[in-house]
């Protein structure tokens, strides 16, 4: 088989649009928020992800590292140059101005006062912003007491927890499934 034809043809069966027809896309209206994320491949991942559900946007927050940078593109690959995203030192203030835009806010995070990822009640009419946090520490106390829901991924296993970008993956999916 020559796959040098099986990539042409597969690639242009994808039908992927280009930079300015994703910019002019209807997104969904979920803007995440970063939070304190060191992992600039994490950083890059969550960009790629956002791209693929058409989320609205990104907000980096306190030392999350931000584009340009290679080992952010090495994950992104082009995503940077797709999903909207700005900078905003204190994941607060970044709270406090989407919540002024209209959006509810939801950390992504194991707590007293989590709920189940499959029992979040979401409407299509809604703006959410969605927090994402460190690796070690996860949210900040702080950010958590400004959020209007707290969820957390069900998990069976042993570890009971997830890198950064497959949490991304998994409610990134939930929540395009429930807008669409």
């Amino acid at each position: 088989m020559n796959l040098t034809l099986f990539r042409k043809r597969h690639s242009s069966e994808l039908e992927r649009k280009s930079i300015d027809e994703f910019h002019r896309s209807e997104k969904i209206p979920v803007i995440i928020l970063l939070d304190n994320v060191r992992s600039m491949n994490n950083v890059g991942s969550v960009f790629r992800t956002a791209d693929a559900f058409l989320l609205e946007g990104i907000v980096l927050c306190g030392y999350t590292p931000r584009p340009p940078h290679r080992d952010i593109q090495k994950t992104a690959l082009g995503a940077t140059e797709t999903v909207r995203w700005e900078y905003e030192e204190n994941i607060t203030s970044a709270i406090e101005r989407v919540k002024g835009l209209g959006f509810k806010v939801c950390a992504v995070e194991q707590t007293e006062r989590s709920t189940s990822l499959m029992d979040w009640a979401i409407q299509p009419e809604e703006k959410w912003a969605l927090i994402l946090g460190n690796e070690v520490e996860g949210v900040q106390d702080a950010a958590l007491a400004l959020c209007d829901a707290v969820i957390e991924i069900p998990q069976s296993g042993m570890k009971h927890s997830l890198n950064i970008s497959v949490a991304a993956g998994i409610v990134f999916w939930e929540v395009y499934k429930r807008y669409r």
